[in-house]
């Protein structure tokens, strides 16, 4: 091991405010990136949820208008 004790490995040969920073930091935004991640994904699935449920409205009122205009327009050429 390169440090006699653990108390020389905190003190990092008198580096340690610089290097558990760096630590701290490098945790922080990893912890960050991994958080923001699930939260644009969690908002991309709530929105391809309501883009379904939205074409699925858009296309049942199509199925339903086709089916008033075949029932109600008649042939206009039965003169």
């Amino acid at each position: 091991m390169a440090f006699e004790s653990f108390n020389e490995f905190i003190a990092m040969g008198g580096h340690a405010p610089y290097v558990w920073a760096a630590w701290g930091m490098t945790g922080s935004l990893l912890v960050a990136v991994v958080l923001h991640a699930r939260a644009e994904r969690r908002l991309l699935l709530r929105n391809l949820r309501r883009r379904v449920r939205l074409e699925d409205r858009q296309g049942a009122n199509r199925d339903e208008m086709a089916g008033i205009s075949h029932q109600t327009g008649g042939n206009r050429h039965d003169t």
